[in-house]
């Protein structure tokens, strides 16, 4: 089996694990750690079957990604993400390309806002005793996704 239909069939796999994810944390606003766990160690193969070098764009590509993870791990040391999100964006940020970082952290935050916002609409119309709890892995599927088709699915990138 070639190369390419290796990190397709990993690509779809990401995707499916994505959106499971997002399913989870909407119905009881948890994301497993076994889900995490799988989405950060399929990275590995995927890094493989892309062609990622060993040296230096393995360590560089890791690194990236446990950075972001350490910036998250704050918010969640002040409360203000939970656990499973701040593990699923480090594990989805093992697949990112590195010039894709900033604008899938974009495109998270745009949809953690819209969420935010839909949160607050629904505790208007319901009110409850219950916190809010946005479901955030939802944006970090989309976003995921997102990044996922712009860099190895997008047909027209090359164009402009």
């Amino acid at each position: 089996m070639e190369n390419g239909t290796i990190s397709l069939g990993l690509m779809v796999l990401l995707g499916v694990l994505m959106v499971a994810a997002a399913i989870s944390d909407l119905r009881s606003r948890t994301i497993s750690n076994e889900l995490n766990a799988a989405i950060a160690l399929l990275a590995i193969p995927f890094w493989i079957a892309s062609g990622l070098a060993a040296w230096p764009d393995v360590p560089i590509q890791f690194g990236a990604a446990f950075a972001v993870f350490l910036v998250f791990a704050g918010l969640f040391a002040i409360g203000a993400m939970g656990g499973g999100d701040v593990k699923m964006i480090g594990a989805v940020m093992l697949w990112i390309p590195l010039p894709l970082f900033m604008p899938t952290l974009t495109v998270m935050a745009v949809g953690g806002g819209i969420l935010s916002a839909i949160m607050l609409i629904h505790m208007k119309l319901r009110p409850s005793e219950k916190a809010a709890e946005v479901p955030y892995g939802v944006a970090i599927a989309a976003a995921g996704l997102w990044a996922l088709h712009q860099q190895y699915l997008n047909q027209f990138q090359s164009i402009g």
